[in-house]
C-alpha cells in the first residue's frame, strides 16, 4: 500500500463539488414547518432607536426584537459588545433591529420591509480621521519598542517617512452567511451553521438564550468559502435563527442574500500606517518608527487581535535593530470589521515595503537588491523578541531568483520600455515572514476522537471546519497513515461540538497543524490498545482482522486526542515574548504590463517558490498558494469597497466589486514548493500554507510603481488599491515630472 502523506492526492469532496452532492447550511431544507427569517435593518448608520412600527404585519407574524432575548442581548468573541437586536442605539447601517419569520425566504423579506424603524439621526463618525479627531476608539494603544530611536535617526544617511493607506476588503465567500436551528427535545438546540467557529457558536446561543453549553449543540456540513469572515461573525445569525426557534418551538432558518451580506457584514481593517525608517548609506536598516491606526468598526470584534497580529509583522523579512511600533484600533459607525486572511499581518507589512520601494527609487536601485541587503540573518530578534530560526529566507530567494531569471528579465523590460511610449513594464519580488500560531495562547489547542468499526473502517471527527481548504484531505491522510489503511477507509464526519467539545476556530493557518496532532494522538491510543493483538495475530494483520480480534476481546476501539502548542507566550504589557511557534516563508517574482492611455494592466507572469515544510498533501498546498495569492493581488489591485457618506455601502455585489477572475490569473503561472525543507516539531514535518501566500500579492505593487517609474523621473505615488484609475493618476503624476 502506498502511504498517503507527502503524496498529491484530489480533494476529498471534490467529485462532491463538481456533481452538486456537496451540501451546505443553504441547501438543507429543513424539516416540515420550517420557518425563514428576514432582519430589519438600521436605516441609519448612528442614531437614537425611538421605536418600531410593525402594524403593518399580519396578526400572528412571529416578530422579535431586543426585548425577546431571554439571555445576554450582546454577544462578542472577545469582548461581549455587540447587541443581538439593536435597543437604544444604532451603530451601524444594517444593524439588525428586529426578526420577522415566515413561511419562504421571500414572504419573510417581504413583512421584514413592512416594519419601520423610528429613529433620531445622529452624525456619524465613518473613517480613520473622523474617529480620531472625535477620540473614538475600541482599544488601547499596543506599544512595542527597543533601542534608541533619537540616534539611529540622528546617525541615518537616508530617512523616509510618509504614510500609506490599506484597503478594506470584502470577504465574497461563495456561500453568504447561513444557519438552520432545529429545536430537540426537552428544550435543546441543535444549530446547523456555516462557521470556522462552532464551539463559539454554541456558547453564544446557550449566553443568549439563557441556556448551558450542554442543550445546544453546532454542526459544520461545510462552508462555501470563509477567509475568516466566518470565524466570529456567523455567531450572530446563528443566534438570531436560534432565538426565533426557542421562541416558535419550530425549525428556523436564516441565509443572507449577496447584497445583505455584502452590505451589512465587516471587511478587512482598513489601516492607516504612519511610518519613519533610518536607513545608512547602503540602504540598511538602521530604525523603524510606526504608527498603525485600523478602523475596527462599530464593535470588537476581532479588531484588538488583528492588529496584534499587524503589529508582529511590520517587520516582514527585514531586521530592524531599533524599533518603536504603535497600534490602535478606532471605533466608528460601520459594520464591525474582522478575521480576514492574514489577520492584519499584510496590512503590517505595508509601511516597510512601500519604504524600501522609495528609497530603491530615489537611489535608482534595483528594489530586490535593498531586500537583499536588509533580509534577517538566523538567530537575528523580531521586534518584539523572538529568535527568527530555521530561516530558509536566503535559500529561498536565491532559488527563486534563479528559477524566474530575474536579472535577465529585468534588462529585458528596461529595453522594452526604452522603446514602448505607452506600455510599459515592471518586475516585482515580493518575499514574505510569517509567524504561525493563535497570538491568544489558549487558543493553540485542538481535539480528535476516532473510532475504528469491526471491519477496520474507520470515522475520524476533529474539531476543524472544512471550508474548502483541504483540511480534511489532510486529517484523513494522517489517520490513514498512522492506522496503515488506504484514505478511502477513513470518513471525516461532520465537524460537531457534540463529538469534540471547546475548540477553537479553524484560523490562523493552524488548522491542519493543531488538529492534526490531535488526530494522530487519538491514532496513536488505538494502535497502543492493538499492540498486545498485533503481537499475536502478527505483523501483517490487516486492521479489520486487528478490529474483529480487539472487539471479542473488549479492547476499546474508540479514542479521543489531544494537543496544545508548547512554548508560545506573550506579554502584551512589555510587547515581547513567543507568540509563535515557527515562521513560515515564501517569495515571488511578478511581471506586469500597464498601459499609460487607460491605466489597465495585466499580470504577464507570476513566479512563487514557497515553503510548506514537507508538504502532507502537496497538490492541496499548492492550491492554497495559488488560491491565496489571487485574492492578495485582488486585495491590492481591483478590490475597492466604497461608502457614502451616510455610511451606506456602495459596494454590494459582483456588479460594484471586482474580485480577479480568471482573465487575471497569468497564463504563465509558476508556482513551486520550497523542497526539502521539513519543520521540526510539526506533523509530518509540515507547515501552514493557508494565509502566508497571501502577502506575495504586494508584490504586484512594487512590479506596478516600477512600470508607473518607466513614465517619468522621480518617486512614484500609487494610492490603494491600485484601481485602473489610481495608477492613471500616477502616471499622469509621473508624466508631468
Amino acid at each position: 500500500m502506498k502511504r498517503p502523506l507527502h503524496r498529491d492526492a484530489p480533494h476529498e469532496s471534490a467529485h462532491l463539488h463538481v456533481t452538486g452532492q456537496a451540501v451546505y447550511v443553504a441547501d438543507l431544507p429543513g424539516p416540515l414547518g420550517t420557518l425563514h427569517a428576514a432582519l430589519v435593518p438600521s436605516p441609519v448608520a448612528h442614531g437614537r432607536l425611538l421605536g418600531l412600527d410593525a402594524s403593518a404585519l399580519p396578526s400572528g407574524t412571529p416578530f422579535f426584537t431586543a426585548e425577546h432575548v431571554p439571555g445576554h442581548l450582546h454577544i462578542g468573541p472577545s469582548v461581549q459588545d455587540e447587541p443581538l437586536l439593536a435597543r437604544d442605539e444604532l451603530i451601524y447601517r444594517g444593524q439588525p433591529v428586529a426578526l420577522v419569520l415566515a413561511d419562504s425566504p421571500a414572504r419573510a423579506r417581504a413583512l421584514a420591509g413592512l416594519v419601520r424603524v423610528q429613529v433620531e439621526e445622529l452624525p456619524p463618525v465613518l473613517g480613520i480621521d473622523a474617529a480620531i479627531a472625535a477620540d473614538s476608539w475600541l482599544t488601547q494603544p499596543h506599544r512595542i519598542a527597543r533601542g534608541d530611536l533619537a540616534q539611529a535617526f540622528a546617525e541615518a544617511a537616508h530617512v523616509v517617512e510618509g504614510r500609506v493607506e490599506s484597503p478594506a476588503q470584502d470577504h465574497f465567500y461563495l456561500e453568504t452567511q447561513a444557519a438552520l436551528v432545529l429545536p430537540e427535545e426537552d428544550g435543546c438546540l441543535r444549530v446547523l451553521s456555516s462557521t470556522q467557529h462552532p464551539s463559539e457558536v454554541q456558547a453564544e446561543v446557550a449566553a443568549v438564550l439563557g441556556l448551558p453549553s450542554h442543550r445546544v449543540s453546532c454542526e459544520v456540513p461545510r462552508m462555501g468559502g470563509g477567509f475568516g469572515g466566518k470565524e466570529s461573525q456567523a455567531s450572530l445569525f446563528a443566534c438570531l435563527a436560534a432565538l426565533g426557534a426557542f421562541h416558535t418551538g419550530r425549525p428556523v432558518k436564516l441565509v443572507l442574500d449577496r447584497d445583505e451580506d455584502m452590505a451589512n457584514t465587516g471587511k478587512r481593517h482598513p489601516f492607516r500606517l504612519d511610518y519613519r525608517f533610518a536607513f545608512d548609506a547602503s540602504g540598511q536598516i538602521l530604525a523603524a518608527e510606526v504608527l498603525l491606526t485600523s478602523d475596527g468598526g462599530a464593535t470588537a470584534d476581532l479588531s484588538g487581535p488583528v492588529m496584534d497580529r499587524a503589529l508582529f509583522h511590520v517587520d516582514n523579512v527585514f531586521y530592524l535593530p531599533v524599533v518603536e511600533l504603535v497600534g490602535r484600533v478606532c471605533r466608528t459607525h460601520r459594520p464591525s470589521n474582522t478575521a480576514f486572511r492574514g489577520f492584519g499581518g499584510p496590512q503590517g507589512m505595508l509601511a516597510l515595503e512601500q519604504a524600501l520601494d522609495r528609497l530603491a527609487e530615489r537611489l535608482e536601485l534595483d528594489p530586490a537588491e535593498l531586500r537583499r541587503r536588509n533580509l534577517y540573518a538566523e538567530g537575528q530578534p523580531a521586534p518584539y523578541g523572538q529568535a527568527i530560526t530555521n530561516n530558509r529566507l536566503p535559500r529561498l530567494l536565491d532559488e527563486l531568483m534563479a528559477s524566474s531569471d530575474y536579472g535577465a528579465r529585468r534588462a529585458e523590460i528596461a529595453a522594452f520600455n526604452a522603446s514602448s511610449p505607452w506600455l510599459k513594464r515592471g518586475l516585482g519580488l515580493q518575499l514574505v515572514k510569517f509567524g504561525i500560531s493563535f497570538t491568544m495562547s489558549v487558543l493553540n489547542q485542538a481535539g480528535a476522537l476516532v473510532q475504528i468499526y469491526r471491519d477496520g473502517s474507520v470515522q475520524l471527527n476533529h474539531g476543524g471546519t472544512e471550508m474548502g481548504q483541504g483540511l480534511h484531505t489532510k486529517m484523513r491522510a494522517i489517520a490513514a497513515q498512522e492506522l496503515g489503511v488506504t484514505t478511502s477507509a477513513v470518513r471525516v464526519m461532520r465537524t460537531h461540538t457534540d463529538k469534540v467539545p471547546n475548540t477553537s476556530a479553524t484560523a490562523a493557518s493552524s488548522g491542519t497543524d493543531l488538529n492534526g496532532a490531535a488526530v494522530r494522538a487519538a491514532c496513536q491510543t488505538l494502535l497502543d490498545r492493538l499492540a498486545p493483538v498485533r503481537a499475536d495475530l502478527g505483523p501483517d494483520a490487516s486492521l479489520a482482522e486487528l478490529a474483529s480480534a480487539a472487539w471479542a476481546r473488549q479492547i476499546s476501539l474508540s479514542a479521543t486526542g489531544f494537543y496544545a502548542t508548547p512554548g508560545i507566550a506573550y506579554d502584551h504589557a512589555t510587547g515581547s515574548g513567543t507568540p509563535f511557534f515557527y515562521f513560515a516563508f515564501g517569495g515571488g517574482v511578478f511581471e506586469v504590463e500597464l498601459n499609460g492611455l487607460t491605466g489597465e494592466h495585466r499580470l504577464v507572469r507570476a513566479d512563487i517558490l514557497h515553503d510548506v515544510g514537507d508538504g502532507l498533501v502537496p497538490s492541496i498546498d499548492r492550491g492554497q498558494v495559488e488560491g491565496a495569492f489571487v485574492q492578495g493581488m485582488g486585495w491590492m489591485t481591483g478590490e475597492e469597497v466604497l461608502l457614502d457618506a451616510s455610511g451606506r455601502c456602495l459596494t454590494h455585489g459582483p456588479s460594484t466589486y471586482k474580485i480577479p477572475s480568471v482573465g487575471d490569473i497569468p497564463l504563465d503561472l509558476r508556482v513551486a514548493l520550497l523542497q526539502d525543507a521539513p519543520q521540526p516539531g510539526v506533523v509530518g514535518g509540515s507547515k501552514a500554507v493557508g494565509e502566508p501566500p497571501f502577502v506575495l500579492g504586494l508584490g504586484l505593487i512594487r512590479a506596478l510603481r516600477q512600470a508607473v517609474a518607466a513614465f517619468g523621473p522621480g518617486e512614484v505615488e500609487l494610492s490603494l488599491p491600485a484601481t485602473g484609475e489610481a495608477l492613471l493618476r500616477a502616471v499622469s503624476r509621473q508624466r508631468r515630472a
